[in-house]
C-alpha cells in the first residue's frame, strides 16, 4: 500500500528544494526518442550518453527494487550582466558546483527516509547517473517540456536544477505536469547555431550546433563556422532561457525568474579577464575553477573558449579589457 508522501515532501522543502514531488518507478516514457536522437548522432563526442543508454530504460535498472523516484527542483537564476572582456559564464555555473549541492541535500532526504522506513534503499542521482531525469521530473509534476526540450514549470519558469532520488518505498504519486509553448518559437529563433529542431513530430536539441554543448563537453577544435554563434559565451549559453516568456516575472507571479535562495549559488567569484584566461597557467586554472562547474570544460577547453571570445569581440570591433595581471 503506497504511503503519504506528504511528511517527506515538507522535509524535502525544509532542505531547501524548491518543489518536490513523486513519480511511480516506471519504464522512461521518452526511452525510444532518447534511442532515436542517438542515432542520429546528435549526442555528438559525448560517447558515454550512448554506452549507458540501456541503463536508461527504467529505474530498475539502476536500482533493483526502485518503486518511487522522488524529484526536486533547486533555482539558481541570479543576475548575470555581460562584461566586455570579462568571460560570460552560464548562470548555472556562476556559484558553487550544483552536484555537490544537491548531492549534500539528497543524501540527508535518503538518511531521513532510511530512519523512518527500516530497511529501505535509496540511490541519489545529479545528472551524472544514467537516467532520463526530465522523464521522472514530468511524471512528478514539476514541470513539462518545453520546445528547448527544458523543463518548465508554468509558475517557476526554467532557471532550475534537477535531482532524483530513487527509493524502495512506495510513495503516493503526483500526477504528471502539463502545460505547453503553444505558438510561441522564441528560443527557437534566438538560438545562436539553429540547435533546436523539429524532427519525428518532436523539438529536439541538436547537440552538435549547441553552443553549451561545443563549449563544455567539446573536445578539441571548435569548427569555425559556429564562432560567431558562441560569439561572448566561455561557458555554456542561457539565450533560449532568457528570451523564455516564462522566465519573465511578472506582478501576478513575482516567482518567475525569482533570484536564487541557495547561498551556495549565489556566492560569486572572480575570474580572470579573457585575456588572461587565454594563456592560464594550470595552477592557476585550478585554483579559479576549484568547486565549480567550470571544470568540466578542462583546462584547454576553458583557453580554447577564450580565444575564440577574443576573435569575435576583435571582429566586432570591441576593445577587450586589459589584462588584470600576468597569469601564474
Amino acid at each position: 500500500m503506497a504511503t503519504d508522501a506528504a511528511e517527506m515532501k515538507g522535509r524535502a522543502l525544509e532542505l531547501g528544494f524548491d518543489t518536490v514531488g513523486v513519480a511511480p518507478a516506471v519504464p522512461s516514457p521518452h526511452f525510444d526518442a532518447y534511442r532515436q536522437w542517438l542515432a542520429k548522432g546528435y549526442h555528438g563526442t559525448m560517447q558515454y550518453l550512448a554506452r549507458h543508454a540501456a541503463l536508461k530504460a527504467s529505474p530498475d535498472m539502476l536500482m533493483p527494487g526502485a518503486r518511487s523516484v522522488v524529484a526536486v527542483t533547486l533555482g539558481y537564476n541570479r543576475p548575470n550582466d555581460f562584461v566586455p572582456g570579462r568571460p560570460r559564464i552560464a548562470r548555472y555555473a556562476l556559484g558553487r558546483d550544483y552536484h555537490k549541492v544537491l548531492r549534500g541535500k539528497l543524501r540527508r532526504l535518503a538518511g531521513w527516509i532510511e530512519e523512518r522506513h527500516e530497511g529501505s534503499r535509496n540511490r541519489v542521482c545529479v545528472d551524472t547517473a544514467p537516467i532520463l531525469e526530465r522523464d521522472y521530473a514530468n511524471l512528478a509534476g514539476l514541470g513539462w517540456f518545453g520546445k528547448n526540450t527544458m523543463l518548465i514549470d508554468s509558475k517557476r519558469g526554467s532557471w532550475f536544477f534537477l535531482g532524483l532520488l530513487l527509493t524502495t518505498v512506495e510513495f503516493t504519486p503526483d500526477s504528471p505536469a502539463a502545460g505547453s509553448c503553444g505558438t510561441c518559437r522564441k528560443c527557437v529563433e534566438a538560438c545562436p547555431t539553429g540547435a533546436i529542431v523539429y524532427e519525428d513530430r518532436r523539438w529536439q536539441i541538436d547537440a552538435r550546433r549547441c553552443v553549451s554543448y561545443l563549449t563544455i563537453e567539446h573536445r578539441g577544435e571548435i569548427d569555425p563556422e559556429f564562432e560567431a554563434g558562441i560569439g561572448d559565451w566561455t561557458f555554456g549559453c542561457d539565450v533560449c532561457q532568457e528570451v523564455c516568456p516564462f522566465n519573465s516575472a511578472r506582478e501576478s507571479q513575482p516567482q518567475r525568474a525569482g533570484e536564487t535562495r541557495e547561498p551556495d549559488f549565489q556566492s560569486h567569484r572572480q575570474l580572470p579577464t579573457l585575456t588572461d584566461l587565454a594563456d592560464i597557467t594550470r595552477e592557476r586554472w585550478d585554483e579559479v575553477t576549484r568547486g565549480t562547474a567550470l571544470r568540466r570544460t578542462g583546462y584547454e577547453g576553458l583557453k580554447r573558449n577564450a580565444r575564440i571570445n577574443l576573435r569575435q569581440a576583435a571582429k566586432r570591433q570591441i576593445e577587450p579589457a586589459p589584462a588584470a595581471s600576468k597569469a601564474r
